[in-house]
């Protein structure tokens, strides 16, 4: 992790000192442990804010859209991914980005780790494949694969996609992941048990938005939940429009998601929003093997069509 930050301040400076971009996308040291947060970085002067460490997990491809200027930025597997869908909807354009691509062995998720310690954790410190977390009275170790967010213990494509400079080696591809294990679990169950599992799943949600707010794909100037001619969906927490928002907001993300665990890491109250999108990654792996953001040449399924596609669901 050291020489990744070493290297991402190198080349943030030489790209902001040489003109060839207006501002460097990265992380900065967030106020609370586990919470590093973006950083916009203009002047050479400034680029020692930046970090990286495994508390980089929100999507940064989330700050591109329809930006104008010469932009440097630091992008993980998942990010690239995400730039790729960005530049094939036209939300950004390929020559605006000069993208330090990172390879990654995942980032670690503060909701298991805070359920593990009655007080307060005041420090995080992250060394190769060891997590100490200290606080007040304690200090433990912990190995990071054991704390990895749900999402990064399933990636199979830990490496930059696209990238124009990268900030170290490759690293070696997980394999043999069963991904959708736990989808199938509830594919496996009767319509009233998958009804129920979805209300519980659900019934802690607050509408505050941050799992649409933080997702790279949510880029509508308006979202169908903030229309009011028509109105679509209601603004209270009745279990009808809270449904109604996420299911809806999951065929938004069709064919589109990375599975990069924003809206997981994001959501306040702990809930496993990845399960709607994950279902729908499955199906488009399955139906069409497709997987978002794997390539610059072709489109996502769901906005192009081809005589040959699937059509067994109509009946």
């Amino acid at each position: 992790m050291l020489t990744y930050i070493d290297k991402i301040k190198e080349i943030s400076c030489r790209l902001l000192q040489e003109g060839k971009v207006d501002m460097v996308i990265g992380f900065r040291k967030g106020t609370v442990p586990m919470m590093n947060e973006p950083c916009f970085v203009k002047s050479p002067e400034d680029v020692d804010n930046l970090v990286w460490d495994s508390n980089c997990g929100i999507n940064l491809a989330n700050y591109l859209t329809n930006r104008k200027e010469k932009i440097g930025i630091v992008a993980k597997g998942c990010d690239s991914r995400n730039i790729v869908t960005h530049i094939i909807e036209n939300k950004i354009k390929r020559d605006q980005l000069v993208i330090m691509g990172v390879p990654c062995k995942g980032m670690i998720d503060r909701h298991k780790i805070e359920t593990m310690f009655e007080t307060e954790i005041q420090n995080v410190i992250d060394v190769d494949d060891k997590i100490t977390i200290k606080g007040e009275s304690f200090e433990k170790t912990l190995d990071k694969k054991d704390v990895l967010q749900d999402n990064c213990a399933l990636c199979i494509h830990r490496n930059p996609v696209i990238y124009d400079e990268l900030v170290g080696n490759l690293v070696e591809e997980q394999k043999d992941i069963d991904r959708y294990e736990d989808v199938r679990k509830i594919e496996s169950l009767s319509p009233e048990e998958k009804w129920k599992y979805f209300d519980d799943l659900l019934s802690a949600c607050i509408r505050c938005y941050a799992c649409r707010n933080v997702c790279p794909l949510c880029y509508c100037p308006t979202c169908f939940v903030d229309e009011s001619r028509p109105q679509w969906v209601g603004k209270s927490i009745d279990p009808i429009d809270t449904r109604t928002f996420h299911f809806l907001r999951a065929y938004h993300c069709a064919g589109r998601c990375t599975d990069c665990g924003s809206c997981e890491r994001a959501c306040p109250m702990g809930i496993n929003v990845r399960m709607f999108t994950k279902k729908l990654e499955k199906d488009c792996l399955e139906l069409f093997n497709w997987e978002a953001g794997m390539t610059l040449q072709n489109r996502p399924p769901l906005d192009t069509y081809r005589p040959d596609d699937p059509d067994d669901f109509i009946k």
